[in-house]
Parts: structure tokens; C-alpha cells; sequence
């Protein structure tokens, strides 16, 4: 889930990182009033969940309180990447006098965290390695030992920093880096990190993703943040769709039947076992088929999950069948699933024969869910049929 850039330097400031005064705004009256309590000039910035604001024309400076209100109302309906803002930050100016690129990330192959740093902040860092990767360095750490500020400088080094920048920049990456361990991000990022005419830094704008999984260990800073437990934050805003969906799987704690993503096919999924999930939808797209939505179920998750998270893939306009589909699991009770989507079914209205155009949980008390299944006439397979071969069923039953 990502953050907004406001945010980030909420979580920036909780932690002392470098930051100029600011105000999030909502209209031009409390852009010309955060320019007043700022004092200028000041820069204006959407605050969408996409990059490519600069591109966009959704970031502006201002001399003058007027100045900063007329440019929050040209701001404020620019759609950058389908999204439109929620607010705009207005900062205070910062006379730069060099830019700095520094990020954490996850790197899956070395199954690590790694440190990007670049003395050529502001600009993409995928250009600057592209044409000066000398000015980039890469430097892997441990997510189980001790970190150490050594690691930071190192890397800082590595780009020809050096005396007082690297000495002044070292502390403000190695914050970076405990910030990413202790919040489990998937990615923190500063670009640009500033150094001012006055030999001073600062964090000029921030990124932070975080992952999924680990909301629940961070409810009190996201509750801090004022994120609420609808928001899935991906690349944009959650639709109405998505935010009925974490709804859904709020419910109890019993099991998944969430994690909802939209998308414009007709083909309903219910579909889970984690990675499995993902190579189901991949293989109704093989198949020529549309997906409405992803969506994850397992765990054993009650009937009334089961059922509520296939009304609503009912629900949605356009979608003519749905697929049931799991890989083999043995803690999912398939009768619980196979009763609580057929009541899904019946309950909105619609024939479990005809809208379920496959039902392949291969799993726990598989016995009984057949037998739920064959009792309403529902087309299903169990692990002797595979999950590409299931999702192509599926398909043709569209055609």
C-alpha cells in the first residue's frame, strides 16, 4: 500500500528527518492562508498516489498568498494517471543547491534489502544509471543483523561524496533504513534529498510503499495517518468496488475473502492459495479470457465471508460468470466455500448451475463440497484437472 507524499513525511518527521514547514490544503482559502503561516515563496503539489506531477503541470511555486490560491485551483483538477488529488501540500521554497537520490527497496533475488544512492537526485534515477552509472551505487544489508551507520556512508561514499556532505547525509540514509526495517516497507524513498545554499539538508519530497500484509502490525501509525482500513492504497485510490471488498474480509477474523482489485472484464474470480492466485488469473488471460477482478480466498474463511465476497463479484456490472478456483491446500474447507458461494449465488438472484462456470478447490472435506455442488448442478474438478486447464473451462464457458 502506498502512501501519500504528505504522509511520508509524517512518518519522516516522527522520526526528526529534515523537513521544510508545510500544509495540506483543501481549498484556495487555506492555500492562501498556509502561505500566510509559512511566509513565502512556497511550492504547491498535488498529492495523488502516481508519479509524473512535475510532467503534469501539478506543481507550482508562488510569490504571493493570491499567487498560491489561483494555483491550488488550476492544481487541484489536473487527473494525473487517471487519479485525481485528494489535497495539495504547500511548502516552503528551499533554495537548492545540490539534489540527492536515495531509496530502500527489496531486492528478490538476493533476497535482501538493497540502498540506492545517487548524487544526481531530482531526475529518474533508471536515467542517471543509464547514463552515469558511476554516480549510482547498489548496497545490500541484512534484514536479521544489527545495522550499522557504516553501511550508509559506505554507500554514500561509493558516488564520490565526500567531508561534510558525506558526514551530514550519512545519518539521514541510515534513518532511512531503519524507518524501512521497522515499518516492513517495500519501499522508502527520498528523491530529491537536498543540500541547501547554507550547507544544510532536507527532504524535498518522499515515497513510501508498505506491504500489504503488514497493516496490521502498523495500525496505530495508520491510524496516526488517518489511513483507514478500506484504503488499499495501490497505485491509486481504491475503488467502490475494492473498498466493499476489504469490508468483506473485515467481517471476522476468520480466514481471506478479500483483496479485492478491479478490473473491467466479465468473468467473476474467486480464486486463492496466495501465489496460486496469481497464476490463476494469468491463466483465465492465457485463455482469452476477461478478468472483472482479482480477489484471494483461503484460510478457511466463514460461509458468510464466502458468500458476501460473491455478491459482490455478482454485483458488478458486466460480469456474466464467476470462476471458483484454488490450488491444492489442505487447511480449506471446501465445503465451506462450495455453501457459502452457491448461497452467494442464490441470493442474488441467480442459478448456481448457470453462473458458476467452474468450481475446482481441491482440499479439505472435498467429499462434502461435491456433494453441495452436484445437489445444485455446479460444473467442478478436483486436482486431477490443473489450474491452467480449470481457468480454460472457465473461459469457454463465455463463449
Amino acid at each position: 500500500m502506498r502512501f501519500y507524499e504528505y504522509e511520508s513525511k509524517a512518518l519522516f518527521r516522527k522520526h526528526r528527518l529534515p523537513l521544510g514547514e508545510s500544509r495540506v490544503v483543501r481549498s484556495a482559502d487555506e492555500a492562501r492562508s498556509a502561505f500566510e503561516a509559512i511566509g513565502g515563496p512556497v511550492v504547491l503539489k498535488s498529492q495523488v498516489l502516481s508519479g509524473g506531477r512535475m510532467k503534469a503541470g501539478a506543481v507550482k511555486f508562488a510569490d504571493d498568498a493570491d499567487e498560491a490560491a489561483a494555483h491550488f485551483e488550476s492544481i487541484l483538477p489536473i487527473v494525473i494517471g487517471g487519479e485525481s488529488a485528494r489535497s495539495v501540500l504547500v511548502e516552503k521554497k528551499s533554495p537548492v543547491a545540490q539534489e540527492y537520490f536515495v531509496a530502500i527497496t527489496w531486492d528478490g533475488r538476493a533476497k535482501r534489502p538493497v540502498l540506492v544512492f545517487s548524487d544526481m537526485g531530482g531526475i529518474d534515477i533508471e536515467e542517471v544509471a543509464e547514463t552515469h552509472p558511476d554516480h549510482v551505487s547498489k548496497t545490500h544489508f541484512s534484514s536479521i543483523l544489527p545495522l550499522s551507520p557504516y553501511i550508509a556512508k559506505e554507500a554514500i561514499g561509493a558516488t564520490g561524496v565526500s567531508g561534510t556532505a558525506l558526514n551530514k547525509l550519512t545519518p539521514v540514509v541510515f534513518e532511512l533504513m531503519k524507518i524501512f526495517l521497522d515499518y516492513d516497507l517495500t519501499l522508502a524513498e527520498i528523491n530529491p534529498l537536498a543540500r541547501l545554499e547554507d550547507g544544510s539538508f532536507i527532504v524535498l519530497d518522499g515515497h513510501i510503499d508498505m506491504e500489504a500484509e503488514a497493516r496490521g502490525g502498523h495500525k496505530a501509525l495508520l491510524d496516526e495517518l488517518g489511513i483507514g482500513e478500506e484504503e488499499t492504497r495501490q497505485a491509486r485510490p481504491p475503488t467502490d468496488f475494492e473498498i466493499a471488498g476489504a469490508r468483506v474480509n473485515a467481517v471476522d477474523h476468520r480466514g481471506v475473502a478479500g483483496n479485492v482489485v478491479e478490473f473491467d472484464g466479465n468473468l467473476g474470480l474467486v480464486i486463492g492459495a496466495g501465489g496460486g492466485s496469481l497464476t490463476l488469473f494469468d491463466a483465465v488471460r492465457k485463455h482469452g479470457g476477461k478478468p472483472a477482478n482479482y480477489c484471494e480466498i483461503g484460510g478457511n474463511p466463514s460461509v458468510n465471508k464466502a458468500k458476501e465476497l460473491t455478491k459482490l463479484i455478482l454485483s458488478k456490472p458486466g460480469v456474466e460468470k464467476i470462476a471458483v478456483m484454488m490450488n491444492v491446500v489442505s487447511n480449506t474447507r471446501v465445503d465451506i466455500v462450495a455453501r457459502g458461494v452457491v448461497k452467494g449465488c442464490i441470493e442474488s438472484g441467480k442459478d448456481p448451475a448457470k453462473t458458476i462456470a467452474i468450481f475446482r478447490i481441491p482440499g479439505a472435506w472435498e467429499d462434502e463440497g461435491f456433494k453441495i455442488l452436484r445437489k445444485y448442478g455446479v460444473e467442478y474438478c478436483d486436482r486431477s484437472v490443473s489450474m491452467y486447464d480449470a481457468a480454460g473451462r472457465a473461459v469457454a464457458k463465455l463463449s
